[in-house]
């Protein structure tokens, strides 16, 4: 049996990455989404827009993913 041990790190680091970077992204939405609301007020209009793209955002890596996975 023979090991790729670069390539094992290469997807070890990317896989990381990725997701490092979408937990961000999701609870930068998270926070913009509930920006204003600890004060009693509602999210502004741009706060609120702004989680919504970072959700999209979300939603477009992992459907991303689940093509990748499944394309032949």
């Amino acid at each position: 049996m023979n090991i790729d041990w670069a390539a094992l790190g290469e997807v070890f680091g990317v896989s990381l990455v990725a997701t490092v970077g979408l937990v961000g992204l999701f609870t930068l939405g998270i926070v913009n989404g509930s920006a204003g609301k600890a004060q009693g007020g509602g999210a502004s209009a741009l706060a609120r827009t702004g989680a919504y793209a970072c959700y999209a955002l979300c939603a477009a890596a992992v459907a991303y993913g689940i093509y990748i996975i499944t394309a032949p």
